[in-house]
């Protein structure tokens, strides 16, 4: 028997008898209008980066040598970090006010959304005033944090107000379209139910949608204090807003003490991951719950 013939046996027996070769199906997918794009889009930027780098004027750099010096700096920053402006008790009262500056605008922006989120949910309201404001919130959300915040700064100057103004409105814009997304998820049958029972517009929301949204809700805010905490320390450099970025800008632009701001970085990475912690710590509460 030659080799065909042994394929052909194989290939006649029953499927749980085969021995040897196994028949695959290979689905092939046609590529949308999507995926052309994106691929077309991909190729593009790598053939310009490619282009690039062999067109870029370097004069007298030498690539391998800033390269070395670029790990050199990183090695001094990350591996050899201390204290030579500030100590320790006036870092731990930086990073204090970073936190309070997230937190403020984040209760504040919390609060705002609250009332806003109910009147833009389409369960809750007419679609016209749904409409008007989630277009305007787009619109917020669609300016980064540090425009808004350079925004006000026009009025309120340079500091720590036109810093709190602008992460606040930037808040309030997030978290509008976060909270009326939960409140549209309640079920329909519940909010039809108490209004035949006679129940207002107050009742409802209070007796049915925010306890049936708590959760999410507080799932929101607290990922956006999270957001807040990363734009302060970025206003406390770009606004003067003050805290634990205002010193890494003073270490990076003035006194260029790398060591510093390893330490720094180190302080904003330690918060960043207690946040983390306790956000991973709260959720799965409230799951519990």
């Amino acid at each position: 028997m030659n080799f065909s013939e042994t394929l052909k046996s194989l290939w006649v027996q029953s499927p749980g008898k085969r021995q040897g070769i196994a028949a695959k199906k290979y689905i092939i997918k046609r590529a949308n209008k999507a995926s052309i794009v994106m691929n077309i889009t991909l190729i593009s930027l790598a053939i310009l980066t490619i282009y690039g780098f062999f067109t870029f004027e370097y004069k007298d750099v030498k690539i391998l040598e800033v390269i070395a010096a670029t790990a050199a700096n990183f090695k001094t920053m990350l591996l050899e970090p201390r204290f030579n402006h500030f100590d320790l008790s006036k870092g731990l009262y930086q990073v204090g006010v970073t936190l309070g500056l997230a937190f403020l605008t984040t209760l504040i922006g919390g609060f705002i959304a609250l009332f806003l989120g109910l009147l833009a949910a389409q369960n809750l309201s007419s679609l016209i005033v749904s409409n008007i404001i989630k277009g305007f919130v787009a619109f917020v959300r669609a300016v980064p944090t540090v425009l808004w915040v350079l925004i006000f700064a026009v009025a309120a100057g340079l500091g720590s107000v036109a810093a709190v103004i602008g992460m606040t409105f930037h808040t309030v814009g997030y978290l509008i379209k976060a909270y009326s997304e939960s409140f549209e998820e309640v079920d329909a049958g519940v909010i039809e139910a108490l209004k035949g029972s006679g129940a207002n517009w107050w009742q409802i929301v209070f007796q049915a949608v925010i306890p049936s949204s708590a959760t999410y809700l507080l799932s929101w805010t607290f990922m956006r204090f999270e957001i807040n905490y990363m734009n302060a320390v970025a206003m406390g450099a770009a606004a003067g807003a003050g805290g634990i970025g205002y010193e890494l800008f003073m270490d990076s632009s003035f006194y260029f003490d790398l060591r510093e701001i390893g330490l720094i970085t180190y302080f904003i990475l330690a918060i960043a991951v207690m946040l983390e912690f306790i956000s991973i710590k709260l959720k799965v509460k409230l799951r519990e719950d």
